[in-house]
């Protein structure tokens, strides 16, 4: 009884001893995949080609990881004011965006991508008018990574051109251009 006692607690060994090195294994394996991830949070200046030299601020939460050699993917979200047309039209949009970055370097990163632009026009000297719409944009960019605390944190410092084409808008100027530039200072946080 002994002799089978023995096997049971040595097969019982064997077989943990097995599932740790397959963990063991796994976990050597997943550890880059694991920490290809980063959330930046950022605060940016735009500036719409119509609304003169008037410069905003807009504010980005961002999260990218790479999805090959030299390939990153992003998604983001964010929010942005202009009044334009000198104040007679509040523009709020709601950004939602996914980008492809190729990173020839792994500090400098080129690409573009594609967004669903949630935008409210408002107009102060009416409130009775207003007008909430959804557009599909485009948009080309890079940027730049430099580290903060290695394997941490890092500054990204990010410049994108927004296309949008025309935007409707239910006082004169009846359309203008909806395009805007945008350059955004963030950090990103690697996990």
């Amino acid at each position: 009884m002994s002799a089978v006692i023995h096997r049971r607690i040595a097969g019982s060994i064997e077989r943990s001893l097995v599932a740790a090195l397959l963990a063991s294994g796994l976990a050597l394996v997943l550890a880059p995949v694991a920490r290809a991830a980063e959330v930046i949070p950022s605060m940016a200046m735009t500036r719409n080609p119509d609304a003169g030299d008037d410069t905003r601020i807009s504010y980005g939460l961002a999260v990218r990881g790479n999805i090959a050699p030299m390939l990153a993917a992003e998604i983001g979200l964010g929010y942005r004011k202009d009044e334009l047309f000198n104040d007679t039209i509040e523009s709020t949009q709601w950004p939602i965006t996914a980008s492809l970055w190729a990173k020839p370097m792994p500090m400098i990163y080129a690409g573009g991508g594609a967004g669903w632009y949630n935008t409210t026009l408002h107009y102060p000297g009416t409130p009775a008018l207003g007008r909430t719409s959804q557009k599909f944009g485009v948009h080309l960019g890079g940027g730049l990574e430099l580290p903060l605390v290695p394997g941490v944190a890092s500054v990204d410092l990010n410049g994108r051109y927004v296309y949008l084409g025309d935007q409707k808008s239910d006082l004169p100027p009846n359309n203008f251009k909806a395009d805007f530039w945008t350059t955004s200072l963030g950090v990103a946080f690697h996990f």
